[in-house]
């Protein structure tokens, strides 16, 4: 794709980053195959090729971006199927970070949507917080009706029929392995997780003990980024950012880490880009080395080894977070030890077809996240599965308020098939 940015606008660093991927497009159209909102909505510029136009003129332009490129680009889900599918090798995500950055300094949004944002901003990054704001939703939930914002409703609809206690397994400590110590490695607990659904962390921490990791939960550590980062909110997300690279730089530096472990796969695609978040910062070497030993939770339990076990008689559908397999290209591996373990996995059909959920997507995108998640639960049903296990918690809850099967995490599976309880959900 030809750009006309001026030498100006490359001096800037984002901009010439995104001047690089604008140029490697070739207008082939293939990402349009794979991109939910285009399969919904059937709009040119609800693709990947016509948002890529769309921000390569407003970044061109320069100035407040119209209001119908805001309006396109908020409807990108960041699924990055595209990237997936491309056959040029298009970057979309650093671009369309750097379009939502820009949009975010530029733009004026309504008042109701600047509270809205301002609000998931202040309170889901925050455990203690987003635990008296989900029961607040739980007591405005009868007034349901009342409410006139789709938006709104949203969030009244994500609360929990029941809030989980306070895990003390997500405070600063270190957890020995079981015999041997094999590795060491330092769990990036969440935040929205710990509210939300604290089996997750708790499985993790006896899968990887049991297996020879001393895990550890490092001091100062929060949420990846990832909530601030996609609304473009850079000063938000860098921040928290910030403290996390801190605070697994000390680790390294004292005891060492053999690697960062991340039990939901969309804060496992910020951190392991770190690097390229924080270039040219004075944080930039700690960024790159946190990046670097950055891993899945099933990308360890297969350095670790897991033993197999014996037939389970249950069929899990599996469920491929985008997070995780166009994020991290990580794709056949949580499906290998699932099998491992001894339960039967199915996949569904359009598996590279987003649920939904993506970060707040399914709260300030309600009606087409509401779509998205009736058809990946339609797919997943048709295959007759007794459970369905995914590696991301959004993902949990997105397919979980669709379906009366019982939504785990892949890593309470392998918990549970390797000594560990049985998975609260399938009580």
């Amino acid at each position: 794709m030809q750009t006309s940015f001026t030498p100006d606008q490359l001096r800037d660093a984002a901009t010439a980053r995104s001047n690089a991927i604008l140029r490697a497009c070739v207008h082939c159209g293939m990402c349009t195959a794979t991109c939910p909102t285009y399969q919904i909505l059937g709009d040119e510029l609800d693709s990947p090729r016509g948002r890529i136009y769309l921000i390569k003129e407003m970044l061109e332009r320069g100035g407040p971006p119209d209001p119908a490129t805001v309006r396109h680009v908020d409807r990108c889900l960041s699924c990055l199927a595209c990237m997936t599918t491309c056959p040029s090798g298009v970057h979309y995500m650093h671009l369309v970070d750097h379009a939502r950055e820009y949009i975010e300094r530029h733009h004026r949004r309504p008042p109701v949507e600047r509270a809205l944002r301002w609000t998931l901003a202040r309170i889901l990054p925050y455990p203690t917080r987003f635990r008296l704001a989900l029961l607040a939703a739980r007591l405005g939930r009868p007034f349901r009706a009342l409410v006139p914002d789709a938006r709104l409703r949203a969030m009244l609809d994500m609360a929990p029929r029941t809030i989980p206690p306070v895990s003390r397994n997500d405070d600063p400590q270190s957890f020995a392995a079981a015999g041997t110590r094999k590795m060491r490695v330092a769990l990036m607990t969440g935040c929205a997780q710990r509210a939300l659904n604290t089996d997750i962390n708790d499985a993790t921490i006896r899968l990887l003990t049991r297996l020879g990791a001393e895990v550890v939960v490092a001091e100062g550590i929060g949420c990846c980024g990832a909530l601030a980062h996609h609304m473009g909110r850079t000063g938000d997300s860098h921040a928290a950012a910030a403290a996390n690279i801190r605070a697994f730089a000390r680790e390294m530096a004292g005891p060492g880490l053999d690697a960062v472990v991340i039990n939901t796969s969309g804060c496992g695609t910020t951190v392991k880009d770190y690097g390229h978040m924080f270039a040219g910062h004075p944080l930039a070497a700690e960024a790159a080395a946190v990046a670097a030993i950055a891993r899945d939770v099933t990308e360890v339990v297969q350095s670790l080894g897991l033993p197999e076990g014996a037939d389970r008689g249950l069929t899990v559908a599996y469920h491929a977070a985008c997070s995780l397999q166009h994020g991290q290209k990580i794709r056949t591996l949580p499906k290998d030890l699932l099998r491992r373990a001894g339960f039967r996995v199915v996949e569904p059909a359009d598996s590279h077809l987003c649920c939904g959920s993506a970060g707040t997507y399914n709260l300030m995108q309600p009606t087409l996240s509401a779509e998205l998640r009736r058809r990946k639960v339609a797919t997943i049903e048709a295959r007759g599965p007794d459970l369905v296990a995914a590696g991301n918690l959004g993902c949990m809850i997105q397919i979980g308020t669709g379906t009366a099967l019982p939504v785990v995490h892949t890593v309470e599976l392998l918990d549970w098939a390797t000594g560990g309880p049985r998975p609260p959900a399938l009580a």
